[in-house]
């Protein structure tokens, strides 16, 4: 994928594979989250801050992450990036996440369900450094 084609797929809606280095040799620890990203930005995904994986993105500073297309044509972006940051989640940006993954009535009814739990969480900030892409709709075609 051209730079453009890999920044437009991540901004669209699809569930993340976040990764981030185990503790005491362990495996990494791999999870599905929702997250955020803009063209040119940073990856962000909200957790708790007392959370297992946030213990370990404060150990590591680095993460793993995949958001793919699991209808054909198939594809995939996948960045491995630095912590930059993490602060207190904004409620507002979390209700996008909830309507923008569960449609406008679900992510509302979702949302106001959890909105005093979103406002302990914290929203972790990860600058993309190295892109793996691909796309079978561009290698197989024809």
């Amino acid at each position: 994928m051209t730079t453009a084609e890999r920044e437009s797929f991540l901004a669209g809606t699809h569930i993340g594979v976040l990764s981030v280095a185990g503790a005491d040799g362990r495996p990494p620890l791999v999870v599905p989250i929702w997250y955020g990203y803009r063209p040119g930005g940073e990856l962000t995904f909200a957790t708790s801050p007392d959370s297992a994986k946030m213990a370990l993105i404060r150990e590591a500073h680095q993460v793993g992450f995949t958001a793919q297309q699991e209808a054909m044509p198939y594809k995939y972006v996948s960045i491995e990036g630095t912590v930059v940051g993490w602060e207190p989640t904004d409620a507002d940006e979390y209700r996008g996440w909830s309507i923008r993954y569960l449609g406008s009535e679900a992510g509302e009814r979702f949302f106001g369900s959890i909105k005093e739990y979103v406002r302990t969480m914290v929203t972790v900030r990860v600058r993309p450094e190295r892109w793996r892409t691909f796309d079978f709709g561009k290698e197989f075609s024809g």
